[in-house]
């Protein structure tokens, strides 16, 4: 219920979204009119449009993506020629002229007061529902991830559904009040031939904004209300995603409850260091299982804890299963997998959850994540994220003794962390992981704005706020990573941490791309991270996370900047320690 109440009020405050802007005329061109006729049918037919094309993007991939784009285009010209109707009387008759005979009076019914049509209202939200589509803030990229990695559910329709009613009714009280303005402007000016002219053309200006992408570049740095901040807040307030880490509390060792059967760990789509495992062939072992994928800095500094558990208690009856989840497209790759785990030293089983099946079989929804089981194949603990490591310790030994092992060693381990491995300075992070993709980017602070999936030359800001980052160069922007096209392309951003670490790796080919990294314009020297030295010179070699820097003594506000001196590097996320 909580969520679906986070999720209402995120479509809510959609109304003042910069990108919602452009929309707007479309809606306001339906005031003066019955609004049961005219108005209600509009805002359904959005509201369904909408909530269509997000299930289709939450369960589709990649196709749907092109589909969107392709209907937006559609839907701008269809628009385009609804606001030419209201511009222009006559060009309205002539374009209906054709259509009588085929019983579709669209431009000519959304353009006359005085009989308004449902039908053409429905199917100017249908467009209107189209365009407005994109317009996603972090309510409704929760509810987007939690549909793509769990699978198509009711829940998340209903989510969808309740997000796009939540914008809906936003968009209905504009319109309500958008009605008593227009009537009276009419009431005071006579002008209403005039206003609905002004409409048309407002909607033409909407229709060029949207096509040129400035309702996303220059409506988001004028306006001066984004709902960001705002459905930020709200995912925080509601919803039980940790911002960095979740403990489950204090917990009494010695009276673990229940939590459910250890699944049958099927789906996996390949197994590295151990034929296929199941539930039932690990009955009388305690188990530990391991959400992780190799370029998460959280599951890199939860690694040596589990690996030094599997090595310490493996005699005693402890089995560590690693169950590798892909975040991004290269970590579905195997031998990308394997390669890491040769370097991290994981010697224990891991399943390769390319297709997530194990994930949504414990309904997991963090990385990492840690579930310990019985001997009986019940779950007894669960921890995400990273700590508590003395806790979970005391787990594994309490359940090695329930099963009847008399001799498990007592003490805790100390794990020998390094590098990428070594836990963050918590109180001293004030940026968050931030992605370099449009799907999920945010803080991007460069002129032009994104251009998606196209080649476009980028700005650095001059003077980044902190955790606003940018792009210099030629660089086409995808979905989940950004490949620079020329060389000498640069990366910025402006942070609070001691580590910054950035996920990078070469164009398929694989041949290597040199860089240099820069603090507040000077070398790095001693706050050089591991992948560079002291001058700021590093190599992308492969696809993985990159240590770039580490701060020494007090940690404030700097700016980093990466220069590429050859072209073909991906840049897929920042994260922060």
């Amino acid at each position: 219920m909580l969520l679906l109440i986070l999720a209402y009020l995120g479509g809510v405050l959609t109304i003042v979204s910069p990108c919602i802007l452009p929309v707007l005329p479309f809606v306001f061109a339906r005031t003066g009119q019955p609004f049961v006729r005219s108005g209600l049918p509009l805002l359904l037919g959005m509201a369904l449009t909408f909530a269509l094309v997000a299930s289709l993007a939450a369960v589709g991939g990649a196709w749907v993506a092109q589909f969107n784009q392709y209907g937006r285009w559609v839907a701008l010209a269809f628009v385009t020629l609804f606001g030419l109707t209201l511009l222009f009387p006559h060009f309205a008759d002539r374009l209906t002229r054709p259509l009588v005979a085929a019983g579709s009076r669209l431009s000519e019914a959304a353009g006359n007061d005085s009989r308004p049509r449902p039908g053409a209202s429905f199917l100017i939200g249908v467009a209107t529902g189209l365009l407005w589509a994109p317009c996603a803030g972090p309510v409704l990229g929760l509810v987007l991830t939690g549909a793509a990695l769990q699978g198509a559910s009711v829940g998340s329709t209903l989510l969808l559904l309740a997000y796009a009613a939540g914008a809906a009714t936003s968009l209905a009280l504009a319109l309500l009040v958008g009605g008593r303005v227009f009537s009276a402007m009419k009431r005071s000016i006579g002008a209403g031939e005039w206003v609905r002219r002004a409409l048309g053309a407002a909607m033409l200006l909407g229709v060029v904004a949207i096509a040129t992408g400035l309702d996303t570049g220059i409506l988001a740095k004028v306006s001066t209300a984004s709902t960001g901040g705002l459905e930020q807040s709200l995912v925080d307030r509601f919803s039980d995603k940790p911002a960095q880490a979740v403990r489950v509390g204090d917990v009494d060792i010695g009276k673990l409850p229940v939590e459910g059967d250890l699944p049958d760990l099927s789906g996996a789509v390949q197994w590295l260091n151990s034929p296929p495992l199941s539930a039932e062939s690990l009955r009388g072992k305690v188990v530990l299982i391991d959400f992780w994928t190799y370029s998460c800095i959280n599951c890199l500094r939860t690694l040596p804890y589990v690996t030094a558990w599997a090595n310490k208690y493996r005699d005693q009856g402890l089995v560590v299963i690693g169950v590798h989840a892909p975040e991004f497209a290269f970590e579905r790759d195997v031998d990308n997998v394997t390669a890491a785990m040769k370097k991290l030293g994981v010697t224990y089983p891991v399943a390769i959850d390319n297709d997530y099946k194990i994930w949504r079989s414990f309904n997991n929804q963090y990385w990492p994540a840690h579930y310990f089981a019985d001997a009986q194949g019940r779950i007894r603990y669960h921890h995400f994220g990273e700590g508590n490591y003395a806790e979970s310790e005391q787990v594994i030994q309490q359940l090695l003794r329930e099963a009847g092992h008399t001799d498990v060693a007592n003490g805790l381990v100390t794990a020998q962390a390094k590098g990428v491995e070594q836990g963050s300075d918590g109180q001293d992070v004030k940026s968050p992981e931030t992605y370099v993709g449009y799907q999920r980017s945010e803080n991007f602070a460069s002129t032009p704005d994104i251009a998606a999936d196209k080649a476009a030359t980028y700005q650095l800001p001059t003077q980044p706020t902190l955790n606003q980052w940018g792009l210099e160069g030629q660089w086409t922007i995808g979905s989940e990573r950004a490949m620079l096209q020329q060389p000498n392309g640069k990366i910025a951003y402006r942070f609070h941490a001691r580590d910054l670490h950035l996920v990078l790796g070469p164009e398929a080919d694989g041949k290597p791309v040199r860089f240099r990294v820069m603090i507040d314009g000077k070398a790095p020297g001693a706050a050089h991270g591991m992948d560079i030295n002291e001058d700021g010179a590093g190599t992308v070699t492969e696809q993985r996370l990159y240590q770039l820097v580490r701060q020494p003594g007090d940690v404030a506000d700097h700016t980093f900047s990466i220069e590429f001196l050859d072209r073909g590097v991906n840049a897929y996320a920042f994260t922060f320690g």
